[in-house]
């Protein structure tokens, strides 16, 4: 961010920061570099445009209560170079040091039978069962099988071991992280259910004969998919919080300076990184200032009154309705530097949480429910007249 558009002292950065990407200092980079530059991610604050699926994001990631985000729209909108720049913003999270995922957490709240015989010694000798660590994002391959997906027995270690071990499979992995989900509406059905159960129940169990392990799964759910390649089902369309629409840009300018941010990121991607690195720092410290500012934040009677107005005005049936608006409506306030959702905070995020939640099905099955129940009610008022 330059001098000219630096915030007032004592307010957030965080949405300055996302509004205004410092586009002027990309510069001319050098020829191509086929070496091992190109791991570097492109930088979140390099996409242009797109602010409604870059808000969703970092709202998701300040509040995971929020539900985790689906970003709907067609192929080349960069819906999955934004999820996989989230790299360089997640914050810190403490990480089970154990393959069963055992905590210092669990077995103060559930005992020592709940985590695995090596654990409770280490915990029975004070010694560590976690670290601090970066949050990660792990991506689900659309060819992954069930057992890659929930875990099951390790086959490397029960033929040359001769014993037989239960794993954690991506799922497992997936607790305190985020989980993404690239052409989410072509997953398999299998595959689609283990993961409603796991982040419905925020744990899952693996049975396999006699063995048994239960995984916490406590994830931030983000998918990408393409209307044109099919749709998704309700289950999981209602398990996303926040659904943004990513379309092509409208601006020929900005769909030039699209192209010349991605050609100069082929060109060296570590010299284009460079250019958004102290940007891309100040805004991660400010996701975690408002991670931090987040649970002293309240929402305003009048923000409650006007989220409710509008669930009802638009026939929403869910309950999660409630929670993602009020939620990512905390989570907006909180990145603005403010203790109080307001009005205006359920008004920036009432787009990105209740689009797709009204559901027309169901609008004429109870219409069609209340004629049928009428025509009841009107025989019994018959009958007693």
């Amino acid at each position: 961010m330059t001098e000219e558009t630096q915030s007032p002292p004592g307010s957030s950065r965080l949405l300055d920061i996302l509004r205004q990407a410092p586009a002027q200092k990309i510069m001319r980079m050098p020829d191509a570099d086929h070496g091992l530059a190109d791991a570097e991610p492109f930088p979140f604050l390099a996409i242009v445009g797109q602010q409604e699926m870059k808000l969703s994001l970092l709202l998701s990631l300040i509040n995971p209560q929020i539900g985790g985000v689906l970003l709907v729209g067609p192929r080349g909108t960069a819906k999955t170079t934004a999820v996989r720049a989230l790299a360089d913003l997640l914050p810190d999270v403490r990480r089970s040091l154990c393959v069963n995922g055992c905590t210092e957490e669990i077995a103060e709240a559930e005992g020592m039978g709940s985590i695995c015989e090596h654990c409770a010694q280490k915990f029975a000798y004070g010694e560590p069962l976690t670290i601090i660590d970066k949050v990660r994002l792990l991506e689900l391959p659309l060819n992954a099988r069930l057992e890659d997906v929930v875990g099951g027995i390790n086959e490397r270690v029960a033929l040359e071991q001769q014993r037989v071990r239960l794993e954690r499979g991506i799922l497992g992995h997936a607790d305190g992280n985020i989980l993404y989900i690239d052409e989410v509406n072509l997953l398999d059905d299998a595959i689609t259910d283990a993961i409603l159960d796991a982040a419905a129940q925020g744990s899952y169990t693996v049975r396999r004969g006699p063995l048994k392990l239960t995984y916490r799964s406590r994830f931030v759910l983000i998918g990408s998919m393409n209307p044109e390649e099919g749709q998704l089902r309700p289950q999981l369309m209602d398990r996303f919080g926040l659904r943004a629409i990513v379309r092509g840009l409208d601006d020929p300018e900005l769909r030039y300076q699209a192209y010349e941010h991605a050609a100069s990121y082929r060109r060296s991607p570590e010299q284009f990184a460079g250019a958004f690195a102290s940007q891309t720092i100040a805004l991660a410290e400010e996701i975690e200032a408002a991670r931090q500012r987040l649970q002293g934040v309240r929402i305003d009677p009048a923000a409650r009154d006007l989220g409710l107005q509008l669930i009802k005005h638009m026939q929403i049936e869910s309950n999660r309705a409630e929670m993602t608006l009020f939620e990512a409506a905390r989570a907006h306030a909180a990145a603005d530097s403010r203790d109080v959702a307001e009005v205006a905070d359920v008004q920036a995020v009432s787009l990105l949480a209740l689009r797709q939640r009204r559901s027309e099905y169901l609008l004429q099955f109870f219409a069609e429910q209340a004629r049928e129940d009428d025509a009841m009610h009107a025989f019994w008022g018959q009958r007693e007249s």
